[in-house]
């Protein structure tokens, strides 16, 4: 094994060993009552999610890479999320924790022997660079923000993580919005290690000029648009949106409620707490968010516009892959990683400015744009249609950004997440724009 390699392979054990961890760790509190519990019907069992991760894995890197399985066809179809709606996993038969622990172990102890063989330079488009391996980590990493999802749903006593970081103090900007001047840029990547296929190809894309929020919107903002009325002025919404309001009967934030004295309060894990004003708003939808740009004289940024403003470094013409540069992000420069279980007050990080002076791009809360999600020019599949194909031009709405529930290694300026615009489980607010 030559050095590069070598070193390329003790990396990917390393992370798929402290991924691992993470995902227990997460879990280690949770009841086994809860763990099999469906909490909400948009959401798998917490048990699903986990026997899923190690699944997902034997697939990948061992079925596809190395011609190897462990488990039987039935296995493999529990855990297949194109199979079962997530609604009727309850129904299946799946690994209960003793079960999924063991199968998690036997599958990683497999992967890494297959590891120790494979060629990471010649082995076809799945190897290079060690792509299959970023990407099951990614994906498991991708699921315990899903698991986190699913906690902040749970009822009753909700689920108690103890914050293992510090954040810094908000630091709102004087400034309200940033111009990002008229001109091409470079969208998208042609990276092959980590990116996965709906961020590819790079691809030139020609903007107007724009105005775009320093920060996202913060609680306090949010709050106004709630008090003067914004859930009850059917101007201001999207027909669809108007009605899933009304049927739903939304007047506020899914995780907002009044307290007996008649100030607003969150419910955050199953536990009171008072709204932080500067904190982001978290838990809207994008018909909310959409609401709000319009009745603050605004709208939604386009994906285009938000990846512009997050990576075009426009004095070198050259495209970050984080709005700081290319350097990993760090706990100075964005709130990612889980740790300390909320987002930090808006500004708090000014160390991961974008080159156009633009604050918490990456962090804290997913941001909606005005993007329906679609495949780029020159887009191919890679490695399987599920991952991004199947959901493209079918009224899902793009998010970009990451959240404080975000691991490091699944974002950066290029990556797309997407939902339907009536979804609010996710940790996701938004920034607003307007044109020039």
């Amino acid at each position: 094994m030559d050095t590069r390699s070598g070193t390329l392979k003790r990396e990917i054990a390393r992370r798929m060993e402290e991924g691992r961890e993470r995902t227990r760790m997460l879990l280690s509190t949770v009841s086994d009552e809860d763990l099999y519990a469906q909490h909400s019907t948009i959401m798998s069992p917490l048990i699903w999610d986990y026997g899923h991760i190690g699944n997902y894995e034997e697939l990948w890197l061992l079925k596809e890479v190395a011609g190897r399985e462990l488990s039987d066809r039935e296995l493999f179809d529990i855990y297949n999320a194109m199979l079962t709606p997530r609604s009727e996993r309850p129904s299946l038969e799946m690994l209960d924790r003793e079960q999924a622990d063991r199968y998690l172990d036997t599958v990683r102890a497999a992967a890494l022997e297959v590891l120790r063989e494979v060629d990471l330079e010649d082995g076809g488009p799945l190897l290079e660079g060690g792509f299959v391996y970023n990407m099951v980590l990614q994906h498991e990493a991708q699921h315990n923000e899903t698991m986190l999802q699913t906690l902040q749903l749970m009822r009753g006593e909700g689920y108690r993580p103890e914050p293992r970081r510090h954040l810094p103090p908000a630091n709102p900007p004087e400034e309200e919005m940033v111009h990002v001047p008229a001109g091409a840029f470079l969208m998208g990547t042609d990276d092959t290690a980590w990116a996965l296929d709906n961020e590819r190809p790079a691809h030139e894309v020609d903007l107007p000029g724009f105005y775009i929020d320093k920060v996202p919107v913060t609680n306090a903002a949010f709050l106004e648009f709630v008090e003067d009325g914004g859930y009850r002025r059917k101007e201001l919404w999207e027909p669809e949106g108007w009605a899933w309001i009304r049927e739903e009967e939304i007047t506020h934030p899914m995780s907002w409620h009044r307290s007996a004295a008649g100030g607003w309060r969150i419910r955050r894990f199953g536990f009171d707490e008072p709204l932080d004003p500067e904190a982001p708003v978290m838990h809207v939808s994008w018909y909310e968010a959409d609401a709000y740009a319009r009745w603050a004289g605004k709208r939604l940024p386009t994906e285009a516009e938000w990846e512009k403003a997050a990576s075009w470094d426009p004095e070198n013409e050259t495209k970050r892959l984080f709005p700081w540069g290319d350097d990993p992000p760090t706990p100075e420069r964005a709130n990612l990683d889980q740790l300390a279980f909320r987002p930090a007050g808006v500004g708090a990080f000014p160390e991961g400015a974008s080159p156009y002076g633009v604050l918490g791009l990456i962090g804290d809360v997913w941001e909606w744009t005005a993007t329906e999600f679609s495949g780029y020019p020159g887009f191919e599949s890679f490695p399987y249609r599920e991952y991004s194909e199947v959901f493209f031009d079918d009224g899902y709405m793009v998010l970009r950004g990451g959240s404080w529930a975000t691991r490091p290694c699944a974002i950066r300026n290029t990556f797309r997440n997407w939902d339907f615009p009536i979804r609010r489980q996710l940790f996701a607010g938004f920034r607003c724009a307007r044109s020039e």
